[in-house]
């Protein structure tokens, strides 16, 4: 009897695990076909084709140089867990090293096609910018979550232990660590340079083709925004389901529970990904009005239809009210957080405008009014993944904590789709300028860049909270493997890990922002000379040299990327084998602390800035090339590394620390 009755508890597992394979297959799949059905759209404009060449090959390059560096150290690590842990360990963490560069190779391609394409649908119509623009958002979306619940899914299959999976979780933190911050410093390098010299000093316009490091802030939209971003989310997304499904091993007696529970992470990832799938067919029928509101049709329908989904879910394998609950907390907590940054960012309200307005003053008051707002955005966001974790906790113990992360990224599929549409409408106003496509389309395409701004400044907000609330659930997670049931704040080798990890944001910050500091110089030297050297250009008839700062920013992003990547990776080792364990929780929960709240201040900062900017280009206090512009530059100049480096790379920072403590864990 007991023979039959694992018999039927190994075809339930074979099964419900081909499930989630099938439904990440499917997401895969239609990511392709509408990457190859945007490709297959005809391009008019020779002009225009030629410079979406140019980005495309540009940030491919950049993308090969930089998997070329990082397959050294893969390779390196690879063979030291091997050494010390085992090859499980290893595979997995090769397997996730191997997949997050892999979706945003494949994201990269799609975003750099569809740039050019949204820009001719804009010829025609807004709708048929928007539509291009969103369909390639999607597929950068579902590629990420297909293959992300892929690999877990299969190294459950292959493993069949949530603790070798982690591994996988780590290869993927390590790529979206130097994959955000590369390509952060590649994208705010040009564009800090284009800005000072081109708009300031120059007189030009934002993409004007006389500039030089024009291309090179398009290439950066790209890598910074489209590979950076699709990798930061995929490993939020794996380690969020990963540390669920960990937790959930250990809970429980009975088959149904225990089993059950770690089941339920990859099922609720699944429905994620059927109602991002539905979400994007409600944009499509419903996409008549204000891009705006077009995209937010399919954020709430894909929400309110996984709220739904993940009833049924959970009450097959768990049956238990109070994880539905948690789960609907998690859920709608990042809707929250997107809401709050973009009452704070949107060049629409009150926050940005007063940093606007504050800009008639000087850059200085500008820099002033935009920091002050950062910081005090930072209240609800606290309070919002506050009450996450008071309830999930209080409804669920740590399990709930863990459930609700999943909740957070559930619908990422289609939340990445509108934050992705961000840098591919950018690149289309861009293109639009620089062809010279005619005034109708460039107003379409600054007008859905101006859509994407807001959707990019949301995404980041969203992009934080998630990484908040999985940073806490892996530190849970590390706390239940080495038994520590509490933290001593009264041990002083506890006290140094907390400062020591309360510090290492603003450490890891100052890398980024210094490396963005010290491109940026040389981008500015480098548009200066042409501007002085290279006969013709502002009457247009010489042409710039692009390819020069393109390797300016390429170079600069290579190089500057080593050492914050190797803080984070070090920190956590040197803290866990130098002091112990509790003092590595120290570290942890003092990171998870400032990180998340500088993180929310340099985003919201940022995005304050460059809408405010925004909204004086629209024409207000003056409009483009006044005194006020001007000085709103300047203040832009300071946010785009805030909201484009630094602040999304802390979001990475926190995690991989976390998921390395708890990679190194069975050696302490």
């Amino acid at each position: 009897m007991q023979n039959q009755a694992n018999l039927v508890n190994l075809k339930f597992n074979f099964m419900l695990i081909l499930f989630p394979i099938i439904i990440a297959v499917a997401a895969i799949i239609f990511s392709l076909i509408l990457g190859w059905r945007i490709k297959k759209q005809p391009v008019e404009s020779v002009r225009a084709k030629e410079i979406s060449d140019i980005i495309h090959n540009g940030a491919i390059a950049f993308l090969n140089k930089e998997y070329k560096i990082l397959i050294i150290f893969i390779i390196i690590i690879a063979l030291l867990l091997f050494v010390f842990l085992g090859w499980p360990i290893a595979v997995s963490f090769f397997f996730g090293s191997l997949l997050s560069a892999l979706s945003g190779n494949i994201g990269m391609r799609i975003a750099t096609s569809a740039n050019v394409r949204t820009a001719e649908g804009a010829k025609k119509s807004l709708k048929e910018g928007l539509m291009v623009a969103f369909n390639s958002g999607s597929a950068v979306g579902m590629v990420v979550v297909g293959l992300g619940l892929l690999g877990v899914s299969i190294l459950y299959v292959v493993f069949g232990d949530p603790q070798i999976i982690y591994g996988f979780g780590f290869g993927a933190s390590f790529i979206a660590l130097f994959a955000r911050v590369g390509g952060g410093i590649y994208t705010k390098a040009a564009d800090v340079g284009a800005d000072l010299v081109g708009k300031i000093e120059a007189g030009i316009p934002e993409d004007d083709p006389r500039n030089p490091a024009v291309i090179a802030d398009n290439v950066g939209d790209n890598v910074g925004d489209v590979a950076g971003m699709g990798a930061d989310l995929f490993e939020s997304y794996v380690d969020a389901i990963i540390a669920a499904m960990a937790i959930g091993a250990l809970i429980g007696t009975g088959f149904i529970i225990k089993e059950g529970a770690v089941f339920l992470p990859m099922m609720l990832a699944s429905a994620g990904i059927v109602a991002s799938l539905l979400g994007n067919i409600i944009v499509k029928l419903f996409s008549q009005g204000k891009p705006h509101s077009v995209l937010n049709r399919g954020i709430w329908g894909s929400t309110i239809l996984m709220a739904i989904f993940s009833y049924f879910v959970i009450n097959y394998f768990v049956g238990d009210i109070y994880i539905f609950v948690v789960f609907l907390v998690g859920l709608f907590s990042g809707a929250g957080i997107g809401a709050i940054t973009e009452y704070y960012t949107s060049a629409d309200k009150h926050p940005a405008r007063n940093v606007a307005l504050s800009a008639q003053t000087g850059a200085g008051t500008n820099i002033i009014s935009g920091l002050a707002l950062g910081m005090k955005s930072t209240f609800f966001p606290v309070i919002i993944v506050s009450a996450a974790l008071f309830l999930s906790y209080y409804f669920a113990g740590i399990y709930g904590i863990a459930i609700a992360a999943v909740g957070m990224l559930s619908t990422l599929g289609i939340t990445l789709a509108t934050d992705t549409y961000g840098p591919v409408a950018d690149n289309a106003a861009g293109i639009a300028e620089m062809a010279g496509m005619g005034e109708e389309t460039r107003k379409r395409a600054e007008e859905l860049d101006a859509v994407g701004n807001t959707t990019a400044a949301i995404g980041k907000g969203f992009a934080i909270g998630s990484a908040a609330l999985t940073a806490i659930v892996l530190m849970v997670s590390y706390g239940e493997v080495v038994g520590l049931s509490i933290i001593n704040l009264m041990e002083p080798r506890v006290i140094i890990g907390l400062f020591m990890g309360a510090m290492l944001p603003f450490l890891f910050s100052s890398f980024a922002m210094n490396a963005v500091g010290r491109a940026a110089s040389k981008m500015v030297d480098e548009v200066r000379r042409q501007f002085r050297e290279i006969v013709g250009i502002m009457d247009g008839t010489g042409k710039p040299d692009y390819k020069k700062c393109i390797d300016i920013s390429t170079g600069a992003a290579l190089k500057e990327m080593i050492m914050p990547g190797l803080v984070a990776v070090a920190a956590p080792i040197l803290m866990g084998f130098v002091l112990g364990p509790e003092a590595l929780g120290g570290l942890l929960a003092g990171s998870i602390a400032t990180g998340f709240l500088l993180a929310v201040m340099m985003a919201n900062a940022g995005g304050a800035w460059d809408n405010a900017k925004k909204f004086i280009e629209a024409g207000n206090l003056g409009g483009k090339g006044s005194v006020t512009h001007k000085a709103a530059v300047v203040g832009d100049t300071v946010g785009d590394p805030f909201k484009d480096t630094a602040g999304p790379s802390l979001n990475i920072l926190l995690k991989l620390m976390a998921i390395i403590a708890l990679i190194i864990a069975p050696l302490l």
